[in-house]
């Protein structure tokens, strides 16, 4: 079976049945995705399926087959950082960490969806867990980054 996956299409022999979490962490070592409570309450396994937020906890590999999907190793690089990342880092978001990537999945769903999100659609949207408690930074730096866009700024989370 063939994935489209971070923009570039992949040969896979896998179960079609398998979360796609465990065909990105174990099959294809993509580790950024984590995996948090295994019943995608808590959004820390967050990747983007043709551009919205999904919980890759519960979504089997069949269930992705023809569409794109982007995890965060796709979203930015060291070079050329996403307008979120800049932002995660300006308004000090991360604390443990663990639940980032998915948070960051997310917002750049948001963004794309909404690209001047208001409170309301931030709270709408982001529904992932964040056992630190950081929400206001996490809101904070949603609305920075929607301002870096504004700017023409914001690097497209597409691949």
């Amino acid at each position: 079976m063939k994935l489209d996956l971070n923009g570039r299409a992949v040969q896979l022999d896998a179960d079609p049945g398998m979360p796609l979490l465990w065909l990105l962490r174990d099959v294809l070592n993509l580790t950024g995705t984590k995996f948090g409570c295994g019943v995608a309450a808590c959004g820390a396994c967050t990747v983007r399926v043709d551009g919205q937020a999904v919980r890759s906890c519960m979504t089997p590999v069949s269930a992705v087959l023809g569409k794109r999907v982007q995890t965060i190793e796709a979203l930015g690089t060291p070079d050329k950082p996403h307008a979120l990342q800049l932002a995660w880092i300006a308004e000090q978001v991360p604390q443990c960490g663990y639940c980032q990537s998915g948070m960051l999945m997310a917002a750049a769903a948001l963004l794309d969806r909404k690209p001047k999100p208001t409170d309301a659609d931030i709270d709408a949207a982001m529904t992932n867990i964040c056992r630190c408690g950081t929400y206001q930074r996490i809101r904070a730096a949603i609305k920075r980054a929607a301002g870096i866009a504004a700017n023409g700024g914001l690097k497209k989370a597409g691949p």
